[in-house]
């Protein structure tokens, strides 16, 4: 398997995310959907996907999702809480879709689930502070 048709990248923009990634996304009307495809780099003992990883792809993913794709502000994620329902594989595509609950002034509350091979492999919650200017 593969990455969709229609997903792009942004090699040079976060050198954490090149290096756990790539990290794809595309948008689809309001919303982000974001995938990436694990290779062995990203798994762990066990050979199923670390769960460092799969937070790393769902903070790239809640964070597109809060700056609408950084279009005019940036921000910096001020917590985060994950819960791990199942294991991810390398060569399995990984997709999130976060869903923005609350924009404030100063804050983003953003909630979602990363899925693979058809499992919620974890569901997350997050805040982050918007900074302006971009």
């Amino acid at each position: 398997m593969s990455i969709p048709d229609g997903y792009s990248t942004d090699p040079g923009f976060d050198a954490a995310e090149d290096h756990n990634g790539p990290f794809y996304y595309q948008k689809d009307g309001e919303h982000f959907d974001c995938v990436f495809m694990p290779e062995a780099k990203n798994c762990n003992v066990n050979g199923t996907v670390h769960g460092g990883v799969l937070m790393t792809f769902a903070d790239f993913a809640l964070c597109i999702a809060a700056t609408n794709h950084y279009e005019e502000e940036s921000c910096a994620t001020v917590s985060f809480h994950a819960d791990f329902t199942a294991a991810a594989r390398e060569g399995n595509l990984v997709s999130c879709r976060p869903e923005v609950t609350r924009k404030t002034g100063t804050m983003v509350f953003v909630s979602g689930k990363v899925i693979s091979d058809e499992q919620i492999v974890m569901t997350f919650s997050a805040v982050v502070k918007r900074l302006f200017p971009r």
